[in-house]
This record gives structure tokens, sequence and C-alpha cells, in this order.
């Protein structure tokens, strides 16, 4: 497939601008103008609209193909709440209208979208207050990481360590340095959760928190998580849990419940939106009281007249994180999801993405190796060390997948497991699909012993076959340039 820039003549274009009604001027100084126009493609409309289809056919996503990516929750979401995110009541509203004069008797039903979203979001937490402010999971993370960090300052406490387990997601540590904290690593024990014994040596009177995903990065649900929230209790941190995993535990098991006292959710991975790809996420963060006061500004409050208002009177906010409506479509569609399915409809999510993980573990453990061979959440993490002892990677595994029509499961995370295939089937998907997914793995492990060359060469069915992945991330090329002569 040709690049855009290789289509087209000169002197063909897709646009007709209708003639200025202003005097023409120079819009900015000379020395901000190019002196030469932009290597830009000359196309017609009709090469721009091929293109670009061409270009969407041979997009992966979810709508297409499955999608198991371990901990980021590719399920599909129905496309009913896409329609009522671009409802022109919501869509058309200018974001910034609560916040001018009188603006927030206009916005009444945005309000109380915000208001909704975060009072169910609460209760499905176990947590007394939410903020929707923060964009994304990892900015949820700050957004908690700076609460914590707020109610120890304002307790005179200063503590300089945020705990977290050696299979914890990235952006925890990366949180934790980024608020101040120097992070103790706590290793993983034979059975998958946190190691005890080396959790509580590092608790001390310096620890401002312990960051734990629940269930854990493994896919296993820590059966200690009591006592690990007892202990951080009683040295006077809080506990933070990484709601990234929070589809395995809907309306089963609250964080609050359990002890936390900080969460977010990534609603664009558990309620609205397929994650990834660089879409818009959301990442709501849940308090318990004594953390409240510290939530970001404006916060959405229902009078007593039962209309809706933005609350700035909070001395002791950490401030705005983002503006106050956070990403208002995704929000909308969460709201919209959870309204639909209702209680049951969440715990029957979660019982589904349970039942399908384990089933595909079960399934595969014949085939690869499985670390930690007991019941899983809704993802488990299987080792190819037994292929890769015949030549054949974890990677060559995930690039043969696509030459079966299947999206590649997360490889080597965590970075605990040696040769790492991270599988999360989620609750939407068929057992016909999970059937033919499985077969598509066996038959890979199956010709690693017989021809791991064909393996190492996939994909050889994609329009772009397999790449130099180390020299595209030290040597990028950013810029296309045409050839002298072309």
């Amino acid at each position: 497939m040709r690049l855009i820039f290789e289509q087209g003549s000169p002197g063909r274009r897709g646009y007709r601008l209708p003639r200025p009604d202003v005097p023409e001027s120079a819009p900015l100084p000379a020395r901000f103008c190019r002196g030469t126009s932009p290597d830009l493609p000359a196309v017609s409309e009709l090469d721009v609209v091929r293109h670009y289809t061409r270009l969407s056919r041979l997009n992966f996503s979810v709508d297409g193909n499955f999608y198991p990516l371990g901990s980021c929750t590719m399920k599909y979401n129905p496309k009913f709440t896409e329609k009522i995110a671009s409802h022109p009541g919501f869509l058309t509203l200018h974001p910034l209208l609560p916040q001018l004069l009188g603006g927030g008797m206009l916005a009444q039903g945005s309000l109380e979208v915000l208001w909704r979203v975060q009072n169910l979001l609460a209760e499905i937490t176990g947590m007394d207050a939410v903020t929707t402010q923060p964009m994304a999971g990892a900015h949820g993370e700050l957004t908690g990481v700076m609460i914590m960090a707020a109610y120890h300052r304002a307790n005179g406490d200063r503590r300089r360590y945020i705990i977290v387990p050696d299979s914890s997601h990235g952006t925890n540590p990366a949180t934790a340095s980024i608020a101040g904290y120097e992070v103790r690593v706590i290793p993983t024990d034979a059975a998958g959760g946190m190691d005890m014994h080396a959790y509580r040596a590092a608790l001390s009177p310096e620890v401002a928190g312990v960051m734990l995903t629940c269930p854990n990065t493994l896919g296993l649900f820590d059966p200690n998580i009591r006592e690990i929230c007892d202990l951080a209790h009683a040295a006077g941190a809080l506990m933070y849990c990484d709601g990234a995993n929070l589809n395995a535990i809907l309306g089963i098991c609250r964080p609050g419940d359990l002890g936390f006292d900080v969460v977010h959710l990534n609603l664009h991975k558990t309620f609205a939106t397929p994650h990834g790809g660089g879409g818009p996420g959301a990442g709501p963060v849940g308090v318990r009281q004594q953390l409240v006061p510290f939530l970001p500004v404006p916060v959405v409050v229902r009078r007593t007249d039962g209309t809706f208002a933005l609350e700035t009177d909070c001395p002791q906010s950490i401030g705005p994180v983002a503006p106050f409506y956070g990403n208002f479509q995704v929000l909308l569609k969460a709201l919209a999801y959870i309204l639909h399915v209702g209680r049951a409809g969440l715990i029957e999510a979660a019982e589904y993405a349970v039942l399908n993980a384990n089933w595909l573990r079960v399934k595969l453990r014949e085939f690869y190796d499985l670390p930690y061979d007991r019941m899983c959440m809704h993802e488990f993490v299987l080792s190819a060390r037994r292929q890769k002892a015949q030549g054949v990677s974890a990677m060559d595994i995930a690039k043969a997948l696509i030459d079966r029509g299947f999206h590649p499961p997360t490889v080597y995370f965590p970075l605990i497991v040696p040769e790492a295939m991270m599988i999360e089937p989620t609750e939407t998907e068929s057992l016909q699909t999970l059937t033919e997914f499985v077969d598509a793995l066996r038959e890979i492990a199956q010709q690693a012993c017989t021809d791991p060359e064909t393996l190492r060469r996939a994909p050889v069915s994609t329009p772009v076959q397999r790449l130099d992945e180390v020299g595209a991330a030290r040597r990028p090329i950013l810029r296309w340039r045409r050839e002298r002569g072309g």
C-alpha cells in the first residue's frame, strides 16, 4: 500500500475555498513564515477517502478481532453508549458553561451526570467520595498519591516511602516517584502474593502508603489482603488500590471493604470504552472519609433544593488536576453502562470474566508453563520458557498469533515471569472465540517443536512483516521525506 505522499499528481486537489470577504492581510510576521511551501501530497477527495478507508481496514480493533491483552480489559462495549455520548444535549454543551455566570442552571443535566457517576462509583468501590477529574488511570494514580501526601502533611507527618510489589504496574513506582516518594519493592512469594515477611520488614513510621493492584497483576487475589491493610494502618500508612483489575470483582468485592483508603478506576477499561490505541480515558479516584477534604476542586454537589452546583470552598484540596468535568464523554458512557446492566449485570460481568480466564488457563497449561497454577481471577500469566528452550520466544508466539487473526496477549510483563504471556479474555467473548484461540496457541506450541524457524519469521500475512523493533526504537524515522528524483 502506497503512502498518501506517494499518491496524486501536481495540480490535483480535493478542496475549493470560498473567496475571502475580508481584506487580505499577513496573519504572521514574515520571520515566522516558511520560505517554501510544505511538501504535501496533491490528491483529490476521492484519493483521500480511499486511502484512509484502506487504512481503516488494516487496523486491528476489538470490533473485528479478539484482543486478549492482559491487564488492559479490551472487552467489547455496547454501541448504545456511543449513541448516548453523542446526544446533542451533551455533545454541543460548552465545557465551561457551568463556571460562567448563571451557567450552572443551564447545565444541570451534565452536572447531574457527574454527580451520579461520583455516587455510583463510590457505592461500587466502597468509598465515601469520588472525583471524576483524572483523565486516565495513571493520572488517577498520581491524583490519589497526591491526596495521600496532602493528608500526611496536614497531620504534620513527614514520610518518605511508598511500598509496591515487584509485580506492580510500572506506573505505580513512577507515580510514587513523581509525587516525591522513594519506592520500596516487595518480592512475590511462591503463591503469587506479596511476600509477607519482606512486607513486615519494610513497614515503618516513614512509610506513607502501600500501592497494590487488587486482584494483582498476576491475575491472583492475595488471600492476605486484609492483613496487609491492617499492618499498613497500624504503621500509620494509607492503602492505595490500583483499580485496573476491577473487572474481576465488580459487585462482588469492594476495595473499601477490604481496607483500602484510596482507589482509582479505569472507566475506559471496566465500564465505558475499550482500552488502548491512544483513545480517551477516565481515571476517577475514590477515597475514604478522612481523605475527602483533599479531593480536587471544584466538586460537583447537590443542593438541598435538588439542583447541582460546583463547590470550590475546600481549603485543604490539592487543587484541580484537570477540568472539573474530566473526560466527560467517557464518564457519560460509563454511567449509561452501569445503569443499563445494573448491580446484577456488573456481578455477572465479573463472574464471566473469571470463568473465561480459568477455562483458558486449564486448557493451555498442558502446552505452556504456568508459574502460578491456582485459581485465577480475570487474567492469568503463562510462560513460554518451554518454547524458548526450542528457540521460540514469547515475541515469536505473539507474532504468530497475528497470522492466525488474533491480537497478541501482553508479553514480557510482569517482569518477574520469564517469557511472560499475560492473557485476559474478558467476559464479552464467546466460547467459540475462546476455543479458536486455544486451538491457535496449541498449534503454535506444536509448531515450536517441529518448525521453529517459521515462527521466528512471523507474521507473514500482514502488510508489514517482522520489524527490527530494537532498531525502530533506537533509530526512529519520524518524518517522511521524498526521495531525490521522486
